[in-house]
C-alpha cells in the first residue's frame, strides 16, 4: 500500500500509464499500454493466460515498476484518505493470528494509533460480516471468510482504489456471491474498483469499463455494453467468441 492522498470528482484521472512496458528478463509481459484510471470507475481486466492481466494490475497498484514508459497518479489539492491503492489477491495472505489481529498489523503499519486501531478492527469486521468472528484463527476460516477478511484489511485502510487479482476465482458460488456483493458494494459506495477476472460473467455484472488485454498489449477499452454488445477489433472479438459459452450467473 502506497501512502498519498487522492482526489475529489468522478471524471478526475487518478492515475496514467504513458508507452509502457514491462519486462522478466526476455519475457515482454507488457507493451506500449496507455492507460488512465479516473475516479469512481469499475474496471475489468480480461483476457487469456498469459495475456497481460496480472502484470497491468500489480503496475497499476506499484507493486511493479516500467522497464520503461510513465506511471503517474496525479494528485490534486482535495484530499480525504490517506492510501492510494490496497491490493487483494486471489489468494489471500493470512497471518498465523486471530481474525482482528491480522488487521491490526496492517493498520500499525499505517501508523494508526491503538484507539484508532480499535475501532477501524470493529468498523472493517462489521462490514464485511466477520466481528462475531474477531478472536478466531485466522487460518481456520473458510476461503471465502478469508477473502472477506482481506476486503477487510485492505477497506479499513481507506483506499482510493481497491485492486483485485482475480477475488472469486478459488471461492464456491455461495462465498462468490458474497465477495461480488461486497465488492459490488464498496463501489457504490465510491471506491474506485480494478480488478482482473477469466469470469466474463462477474465482468459483466461488476465493471463499467472492460480493458482486454492480449499478448501484452491493449486490444480494447470499452464501457462494458460496448465490450459485450457492439463491435470489437477483431482479436477481441474471437476471445469473446471463444468465451461465449460463460454463464451470467457464474
Amino acid at each position: 500500500m502506497t501512502s498519498a492522498t487522492p482526489m475529489t470528482g468522478e471524471a478526475t484521472a487518478w492515475l496514467t500509464l504513458t508507452d509502457v512496458h514491462v519486462s522478466f528478463g526476455a519475457v515482454q509481459a507488457l507493451q506500449g499500454v496507455h492507460f488512465t484510471l479516473r475516479a469512481g470507475e469499475r474496471v475489468a481486466l480480461v483476457g487469456a493466460n498469459g495475456s497481460g492481466k496480472t502484470t497491468l494490475l500489480r503496475l497499476l497498484h506499484g507493486l511493479v515498476a516500467p522497464t520503461s514508459g510513465q506511471r503517474r497518479w496525479l494528485q490534486p489539492q482535495a484530499v480525504h484518505r490517506g492510501i492510494l491503492g490496497a491490493m487483494v489477491f486471489q489468494h489471500p495472505f493470512v497471518l498465523n493470528l486471530s481474525v482482528a489481529r491480522n488487521l491490526a498489523v496492517a493498520f500499525w503499519l499505517q501508523g494508526m494509533s491503538a484507539q484508532q486501531r480499535a475501532q477501524r478492527i470493529e468498523e472493517s469486521l462489521r462490514r464485511v460480516g466477520l466481528w462475531g468472528l474477531a478472536s478466531r484463527p485466522a487460518r481456520t476460516l473458510s476461503g471465502g471468510q478469508q477473502q472477506r477478511l482481506a476486503l477487510a484489511r485492505a477497506w479499513g485502510v481507506h483506499p482510493c482504489v481497491l485492486f483485485l487479482d482475480e477475488p472469486t476465482a478459488s471461492l464456491d458460488p455461495s462465498a462468490k456471491r458474497e465477495v461480488e456483493a461486497l465488492i459490488a458494494e464498496f463501489a457504490d459506495e465510491g471506491l474506485t474498483v480494478v480488478m482482473s477476472t477469466h469470469n466474463l460473467g462477474q465482468a459483466k455484472r461488476l465493471a463499467q469499463r472492460v480493458v482486454y488485454l492480449d499478448h501484452g498489449r491493449i486490444g480494447a477499452d470499452l464501457p462494458v455494453g460496448r465490450f459485450f454488445d457492439g463491435p470489437l477489433p477483431s482479436d477481441a472479438a474471437q476471445f469473446l467468441k471463444g468465451e461465449i459459452g460463460w454463464d451470467i450467473t457464474a
